[in-house]
C-alpha cells in the first residue's frame, strides 16, 4: 500500500514542473518554470544597469536564463502591430550588437495579438538568445523578454516556449 501512495505521489508531482505567475493588478498571467524565482536586486542591477530595467523578472538561480515582463507607458493601440514590428526591428538592427534574426511575426495567444521577435546577439561576456513579445495593453504596452545565454538556451527552450504559449491577458483589465 505504501508503494502505491509513493507511486501516485510521483506521478502527480512529476507533472507539476511549472507555476502560475500574475502581474500585480493587471489581469496578465503566464506559467513559469518551477525553478524560476524572482531575481535578486543585485542580479537585476547587473542584467539591466540602466533605468530601462523591467518591473518584474524571474529566472534560474544564476540569472543566466530569465523571463522579464513589464507594462510600459507607450501607447501602441492606434498603430497596426505590423508597423510597430517593422519600426522596432529597424531600431534593434541599429542598437543591438551582432543581432541575428531567427523569426519576426505577429502571433496570436489567447485571442491577443503579439509581436514575436526571436533573435541572438552578442553581449560583453556571452552570446544571448532572446525571444521578445510585445502587445498593446489599453493605452500602454506590455513586454515579455525570454532571455538566455546561448549555452543555456537548449536546456530551457521547451519550458520557455511553454511559458510563451501560456500568456493570458484578461479582457477585464
Amino acid at each position: 500500500m505504501k508503494l502505491f501512495f509513493i507511486t501516485i505521489l510521483l506521478i502527480f508531482s512529476s507533472g507539476l514542473s511549472a507555476k502560475q505567475i500574475s502581474l500585480p493588478n493587471s489581469g496578465v498571467s503566464f506559467i513559469a518554470p518551477d525553478e524560476f524565482a524572482p531575481l535578486s536586486k543585485e542580479i537585476m542591477e547587473i542584467k539591466w544597469p540602466s533605468s530601462r530595467a523591467p518591473a518584474w523578472a524571474i529566472g534560474n538561480s544564476s540569472g543566466s536564463t530569465t523571463i522579464a515582463y513589464d507594462i510600459k507607458p507607450n501607447d501602441i493601440s492606434g498603430a497596426p502591430l505590423s508597423e510597430v514590428m517593422d519600426s522596432s526591428e529597424q531600431l534593434f538592427d541599429r542598437m543591438i550588437p551582432g543581432i541575428e534574426w531567427k523569426e519576426r511575426r505577429i502571433l496570436n495567444l489567447a485571442d491577443q495579438e503579439w509581436i514575436f521577435f526571436e533573435m541572438t546577439s552578442n553581449a560583453l561576456d556571452t552570446d544571448i538568445y532572446n525571444i521578445m513579445l510585445v502587445s498593446s495593453y489599453g493605452k500602454e504596452m506590455i513586454v515579455f523578454n525570454f532571455n538566455s545565454t546561448k549555452e543555456d538556451f537548449p536546456k530551457y527552450e521547451k519550458q520557455l516556449r511553454k511559458s510563451i504559449e501560456s500568456i493570458k491577458v484578461s479582457k477585464e483589465s
